[in-house]
Parts: structure tokens; C-alpha cells; sequence
């Protein structure tokens, strides 16, 4: 199998790692920026760049499947490129900016019969697949509500670059963190939700000490977006969520986690970081919350650790999947229902109402 990555952002090297891992070749990178797309080839032994998916399509109609990796307004329009084209297409999250342009996407994915799934790679986690086989086996029992959690103490991705610019990456944490969102929805079976109710505020917002440590660049971009969220959801099943998302919001410290309460068992499955958001320094569990013979008891359960957090296994469902020798940790009708919530809830802090889906 042969891939095409389009955006050389960090995130491209969990899925170069990845596709190597499960036997694909990465022929080329395409990124605007012809400096930082040679630097990346280099570094990962890749034999061809290119300026845009455009030039990188024509000059190799071999390519099987195309990675995007860039900001979030260019999701939609260089995955249905690709998809036209022929080729299979991992996409970075967030899917797309909007549920508009998911439906798009969703709907290029249908017409062309190839291959289209997310950097979802919270799902991939040791962790989230051994607390998956439990509900699975029925452990768990039905699910009936949950909470979402990504908060970052000071945790903002930059000033004026395009993560705090609404038009280039269309929020901030509802956005950029909504892994825990979509893990609490996989483990409900993500069902079809039907109220939306959420506040959202942008304190800190351009305050230096609030800052992530990941090194983004500053840049001269507007700062237009979110820096916390409040949610609930419920939905068709009677079943609820509670979502909380934030880059900087007053907190003991960062934890990024899914709850559940189950007609069976609770469970959680957590991270949290001895140094916040230095993945090396994670501290990840799962458990779970249960009754047994007239003892409430905490079961925790022991998995492998990996500092990637899913991203390189992630990668390697892509691969595997396009080939249809395993099932995709993620589908687009998913996908879609995720941006549904995403757009629900922005509507919902601009209106001060309820919103029905």
C-alpha cells in the first residue's frame, strides 16, 4: 500500500510510524512550506515532496491512500479531493470544522466507496480497548450517562496562530480536545443525540502564563475562540453525557478522562501527567466500579503502557482497515454525529438555549 501525506505538523510522524508498522510505504509529502516538507522527508526517508495534493496526485497515481495532516479548514476540501481521486484518506481530527463540511466529506467517502477514517487515536489506547472488551462482553450493561473530560490548567496552544483563530481551526478545546468526547460517545454506542445545552468562556485568552508548553509558534492570527465548555447532551436512548472541556480554566491540574455509569458497572479509563502536558510524564489507568457478592469493589485493570496514547496504533487500523483484514476503530456516519454535538454546543453558548438536533 502506498500513502501520500499532505501537512508535515507533528502529528505526521505518529502517522509515518504507523503506517510503516503495518507494512505501507509513504512515497511523498506535500506541504506549502518546502523547507519543513524536505526537513520531514529526510528525517523519515521519504523519496518525493510536493507543494499541494494537487501536484502530489498527478505526478503519483500509484498512491493508494492520502494522510492529511494540516489545519482544520483544510480537512474537508483535501479529503474530498482525495477521495474524488480514488484513494483512501486518514484525516487528522478534528474531522472537519463543522458538521456542513463532515456531511460533505461523509457523502464523498459514500460516492467513491473508498476508505475514510479519523485520528481518533484515543480509541487505540490500551486502555480504551481493554475497557471496550468489557462492555462489549456485557460487563458493563447498558451505559446510561457519562462525563467527558479534557481539562488543561494552562494549557493554550499559542497566541494569534491557528488554533486561536475560529476561521482556520473552527473553535478552541471543543475542537482540539474532543477525543474524550468521542471515546464517552464509542463506549455508549454513540447514540443518536437529540438536546444540547452548554456555556462556553474565553477567559485567559491571550494571557502568557497560561500558555501550553508545546512550543506553537505565536503568530499575527486573530484569537476568536473558546477556552472552556460546559455541556450536557441526552439523547433518543435516555442515555446523557456531560462534557468539560478547557485550555486554561482554574483546576488542580490536567486529567483527561471518560466516566460511565453502567446498570452493571462504572468505569473510568484516565490519564494524568506527573508534568501536565508532557505525554513521556502520563500516568494512565482504567477500572472499574462494581458490586460483587454484597462488596462494592474498584477493579483495576492492568494494560500495557504506551506514551503514544494510540496514535501509532491508530494508524495502523488505517492500513489494515483500507485492506479489509480488521474492522476501522472509526467510522464516518460517527464522525458526522460527533460535529453534530461540536456545532450543538457552539449554538447553544451563543444563544444562552437549549438546542434540539
Amino acid at each position: 500500500m502506498y500513502i501520500g501525506i499532505v501537512g508535515a505538523g507533528g502529528m505526521a510522524a505518529y502517522h509515518c510510524k504507523g503506517f510503516a508498522q503495518a507494512g505501507a510505504k509513504v512515497l511523498a509529502v506535500a506541504d506549502n512550506n518546502t523547507p519543513k516538507a524536505e526537513a520531514f522527508a529526510k528525517e523519515f526517508g521519504i523519496g518525493k515532496t510536493y507543494g499541494s495534493l494537487e501536484e502530489m496526485l498527478l505526478s503519483l497515481p500509484e498512491l493508494d491512500a492520502i494522510s492529511i495532516v494540516t489545519p482544520n479548514k483544510f480537512h474537508s476540501v483535501l479529503a474530498i479531493q482525495a477521495l474524488k481521486a480514488g484513494k483512501h484518506v486518514y484525516c487528522e481530527k478534528p474531522p472537519a470544522r463543522n458538521a456542513q463540511e463532515m456531511q460533505a466529506m461523509y457523502d464523498a467517502a459514500k460516492k467513491s466507496g473508498k476508505h475514510l477514517m479519523f485520528g481518533f487515536n484515543n480509541r487505540a489506547r490500551p486502555e480504551s480497548k481493554a475497557i471496550a472488551k468489557y462492555i462489549k462482553e456485557g460487563v458493563v450493561g447498558r451505559i446510561n450517562s457519562a462525563q467527558a473530560t479534557w481539562i488543561r490548567r494552562a494549557g493554550i496552544p499559542g497566541f494569534g496562530g491557528w488554533f486561536t483563530d475560529k476561521e482556520l481551526s473552527g473553535g478552541g478545546p471543543v475542537i482540539d480536545l474532543l477525543h474524550m468526547i468521542d471515546l464517552a460517545l464509542y463506549f455508549m454506542g454513540y447514540p443518536e443525540p437529540t438536546q444540547v445545552l452548554s456555556t462556553t468562556f474565553d477567559d485567559f485568552l491571550g494571557n502568557p502564563h497560561f500558555k501550553g508548553p508545546w512550543g506553537i509558534a505565536d503568530g499575527k492570527g486573530k484569537m476568536d475562540v473558546e477556552t472552556a465548555c460546559h455541556a450536557m447532551v441526552t439523547f433518543a436512548s435516555g442515555q446523557c453525557l456531560m462534557i468539560r472541556n478547557s485550555w486554561a480554566e482554574m483546576n488542580e491540574r490536567e486529567v483527561v478522562s471518560v466516566t460511565f455509569q453502567g446498570t452493571k458497572a462504572g468505569g473510568k479509563v484516565e490519564r494524568l501527567f506527573a508534568r501536565d502536558g508532557y505525554d513521556e510524564t502520563s500516568l494512565d489507568s482504567c477500572r472499574l466500579y462494581t458490586e460483587e457478592f454484597g462488596n462494592q469493589v474498584n477493579r483495576d485493570i492492568i494494560t500495557e503502557r504506551d506514551e503514544f496514547m494510540g496514535r501509532i496504533s491508530n494508524a495502523v487500523n488505517f492500513v489494515q482497515s483500507s485492506r479489509g483484514e480488521v474492522e476501522p476503530f472509526n467510522t464516518p456516519d460517527q464522525a458526522l454525529v460527533l460535529m453534530r454535538i461540536t456545532d450543538a454546543i457552539y449554538e447553544s453558548a451563543k444563544t444562552h438555549q437549549c438546542v434540539s438536533l
